[in-house]
């Protein structure tokens, strides 16, 4: 088995307005990065649309109605002061979020041994019922509850290394103790969530980072605190909001992190997969706004995977 790369064409239709630091641009470098030689033996898939019925898992049908009638049949429309939407949004806000759960069922067949999803628009913002921060629906949170209510996974978590906070997948997990989230991110930042006393129900860990932290404080975040922390909870399925904006070179922020640091941190998530998920471990792209960034992160990442 191999690592399954989940992608669709749709998610390049995502027009977010000129000079949006959300551009198509982001997929086309992830992807060019992905078409190397080194990532010839990844199997690539095409992603599926989410159902209704998978939206709804974490967002209430009232809502998604909204989302879906606020796509423009020509020109931008906003669902808030960052987050852009065009004719093309709908279909790719429903690939984006049909990768994750797509590539759920794979890992769960045992038809690939892991997954990255290739896809935008990103999701960790998306609050049941608030689409904000770029992010239309939560997509990892979706699979998170893919994942136990088909296959039965009792315990499932979410690390998210974006630079931001993901008060949406936290606000999904919040008061339910048999989901997990993890995050490390730049604070005080957007979205202005994320603080170390926000715990939901003991099932919620922040590391909060002050800009300019660089590798050591994030690499012991991890060792400290968030590896402990996962490995009590023994996952079943563990899924990444895979952010690559917490690099020293994107614009939005001021982390300071190299492309070595993902692979470390994809290696150590992968290990605890091992111990307890058996190395069930599905990834989807979220932030990450420098271009030639972005492409290295995201192949360090895919790379750690595929090692796995």
């Amino acid at each position: 088995m191999t690592t399954a790369l989940f992608s669709h064409a749709a998610c390049l239709a995502h027009d977010t307005s000129r000079r949006h630091p959300e551009s198509p641009a982001r997929l086309t470098a992830v992807l060019d990065a992905l078409a190397a030689d080194r990532f010839t033996a990844l199997d690539r898939r095409e992603a599926p649309r989410a159902t209704r019925d998978e939206l709804a898992l974490i967002h209430p049908p009232a809502f998604i109605d909204a989302v879906m009638a606020a796509i423009p049949a020509a020109g931008h429309g906003s669902l808030d002061a960052d987050t852009i939407v065009s004719p093309g949004s709908g279909e790719a806000a429903l690939r984006a979020a049909g990768a994750v759960r797509a590539a759920v069922d794979a890992v769960m067949a045992g038809e690939a041994a892991n997954a990255f999803c290739a896809v935008r628009p990103p999701g960790h913002h998306a609050e049941p019922s608030r689409a904000m921060g770029f992010c239309l629906f939560n997509n990892v949170a979706i699979g998170a509850v893919h994942a136990r209510r088909k296959h039965g996974c009792a315990r499932v978590a979410v690390v998210d290394f974006d630079v931001h906070h993901g008060n949406g997948t936290q606000a999904a997990f919040w008061d339910d103790p048999d989901l997990f989230y993890a995050s490390t991110h730049q604070s005080p930042f957007y979205p202005g969530t994320g603080d170390a006393d926000e715990v939901g129900v003991g099932n919620i860990v922040n590391v909060p980072l002050p800009a300019g932290a660089g590798s050591a404080p994030f690499r012991a975040a991890y060792e400290r605190t968030i590896l402990p922390a996962l490995a009590l909870f023994r996952p079943e399925f563990l899924l990444i909001s895979a952010g690559f904006d917490a690099h020293r070179r994107d614009p939005l922020a001021q982390l300071s992190l190299e492309e070595s640091d993902y692979s470390w941190v994809t290696e150590r998530l992968m290990a605890v997969a091992g111990d307890h998920a058996k190395g069930r471990v599905v990834s989807t792209l979220e932030g990450g706004y420098d271009l030639t960034a972005l492409a290295a992160s995201a192949a360090a990442h895919v790379s750690a995977l595929m090692r796995g």
